[in-house]
């Protein structure tokens, strides 16, 4: 029996140990890989899901070390990477191993985190005075390259692709514009700045700002203000041929439109305002170096935008002339220049029957004088020159004769060409510039038993030989800007002065945006002076006003 019991147990031994033998045998894992390796992931962005896969064994956990970047997580059962990454962190290696009861295996896995494209400092609101410009600036982060693309009222700005932008010259057309920046960066990002808005006001007392810009730069063109109170500009020269070009200031909106075009260009011409309305063009000169002097005259009709020649031509050619509206209505055109030769005529156009016809003869044939109409009615011609600055005067009466008469009146104190002349408030009229001396001069009508006799009067602060501009502004004073000063070479000026009759005195005010010579000077309904295009031996567009 015990020899019986022996053999059963090693039986039942042999059993146990052929059963183990039929069971699997635990297989180690191996080849783990991440489906993105290396990956770049960017700070407050959901990651896609990075999943792993292996060969041999399945795995049973996974474990990661160094710990992850902040916001990112490895399953431990799974593997998978997922999570937002919240911290930028440089490219660093990260071993993954996945592990079972056989074994394990391992993955390098290369992470960066990358800061996501951020605005860190928004574009800010700007206020500055017309004629100034501003600078609106952003910044932004990202660890892509970024670029920059400034929008004005949405539309992309040429060549803006700066963290800043400065803005051209302001005028007031710009106040309440919205400028923005878009910024990229070279992993696809793009985001929008807020709109910064621009504030653009009129300078103050004494001051000049730019507005809107011609389309074309001019000078020798003639500037008149309208019934409407906007401002027709019209022919002049871009210093290589004469213009029939026109455009219309509207001080509303401080800007320029084009309006019809001439039917002659020319320029050194006069323009008038007619009682109707109608701009009234006679002569000036055309052609390569002005080699032309007109015998045409135009109407502008502010009703349709147009030019249309008169029914009857000038009775000469003329050009430097100048054209006085008369009480009557018709027009008195004096003297002036037919290329070398002076014309000793004048003539009166009639708005009535669009024709002209000539008045007594001046006394002097003259060019580049000045011509102002007096309370009494009569015409002021003055200075002006003739083989030289000349210093004698004359009197138009249009009740002389058959179209009126001219008689002498006194002589000016300095001989005087290319000068200004401005009827006062009182009745005198004053006269600027046109010689080397700073001393100005007044007209008084009423001097020498009813003649009429020059004086000198203030001085001005720096002497305009030339191509200066003169405004009556509602004050009562005199505004004196721009024109060519003195010496040799002789400066394009930017200075301005003001003329105060009541202490016969000149005082410097602010200064011209940009020197000119040969521009035009109006005063606006609003009492402001548009001071328009002219040059400095290179044409100019620009704009400005004096308030």
């Amino acid at each position: 029996m015990r020899v019986l019991g022996r053999a059963v147990s090693a039986m039942l031994l042999g059993l146990a140990l052929a059963g183990l033998g039929c069971k699997d045998v635990p297989v180690a894992p191996a080849g783990l890989h991440y489906a993105a390796n290396p990956a770049t992931y960017t700070v407050g962005k959901a990651i896609t899901p990075n999943t792993p896969t292996s060969t041999g064994g399945a795995i049973d956990s996974y474990a990661v070390t160094p710990a992850l970047p902040a916001g990112l997580a490895l399953d431990a059962k799974s593997g998978i990477l997922s999570g937002t990454p919240t911290t930028a962190t440089a490219v660093a290696t990260y071993t993954v191993t996945g592990t079972n009861a056989a074994g394990s295996t391992t993955a390098s896995l290369s992470l960066t985190v990358v800061a996501s494209l951020a605005i860190t400092a928004q574009p800010a609101d700007q206020a500055v005075l017309a004629g100034q410009a501003a600078t609106f600036s952003g910044t932004a982060t990202s660890s892509g390259t970024i670029s920059y693309q400034w929008q004005k009222d949405g539309a992309a700005i040429t060549g803006a692709t700066a963290a800043a932008y400065t803005t051209p010259t302001t005028v007031l057309a710009d106040n309440g514009s919205a400028f923005s920046v878009v910024v990229t960066d070279s992993l696809g990002g793009s985001v929008t700045s807020k709109n910064a808005l621009l504030t653009v006001t009129a300078g103050g007392p004494g001051t000049f700002t730019a507005t809107g810009s011609l389309a074309l730069g001019r000078t020798y063109h003639t500037a008149t203000r309208l019934q409407s109170g906007k401002v027709l500009l019209a022919g002049g020269t871009d210093l290589s041929a004469s213009l029939q070009t026109a455009e219309l200031y509207d001080p509303a909106t401080g800007t320029f439109a084009p309006t019809g075009s001439l039917v002659n260009a020319r320029q050194k011409h006069t323009a008038t305002l007619l009682a109707d309305g109608r701009v009234l063009l006679v002569g000036g000169i055309v052609g390569a170096g002005g080699s032309t002097t007109l015998t045409t005259a135009e109407l502008y009709d502010p009703a349709t935008g147009t030019f249309a020649l008169t029914t009857g031509n000038p009775v000469a050619a003329r050009s430097e002339h100048t054209a006085t509206l008369l009480p009557s209505g018709k027009v008195l055109i004096v003297s002036g220049r037919d290329q070398a030769a002076y014309v000793a005529s004048a003539e009166l156009f009639d708005p009535a029957t669009g024709t002209f016809a000539l008045t007594g003869a001046p006394l002097a044939a003259r060019a580049t004088h000045t011509a102002t109409l007096l309370p009494s009615g009569k015409v002021l011609v003055a200075g002006g020159f003739r083989a030289g600055a000349l210093a004698t005067a004359e009197l138009f009466d249009p009740a002389g004769g058959t179209n009126g008469t001219f008689s002498a009146t006194g002589n000016l104190a300095t001989a005087r060409a290319q000068h200004t002349a401005t009827l006062l408030g009182t009745g005198q009229v004053l006269l600027v510039g046109g010689a080397s001396t700073l001393v100005a001069e007044l007209f008084d009508p009423a001097a020498a038993s009813g003649v009429g006799a020059f004086a000198p009067t203030g001085s001005l602060g720096t002497a305009r030989a030339a191509g200066h501009v003169a405004a009556l502004l509602p004050s009562g004073m005199v505004l004196i800007a721009g024109g060519i000063g003195a010496g040799s070479p002789a400066p394009v000026l930017a200075s301005a002065e003001l003329f105060d009759p009541a202490a016969a005195t000149f005082a410097a005010t602010g200064s011209l945006a940009a020197a000119r010579e040969h521009a035009t000077a109006t005063v606006l309904t609003s009492g402001k002076v548009l001071v328009a295009a002219g040059d400095t031996g290179t044409v100019l567009a620009t704009v400005e006003i004096y308030y």
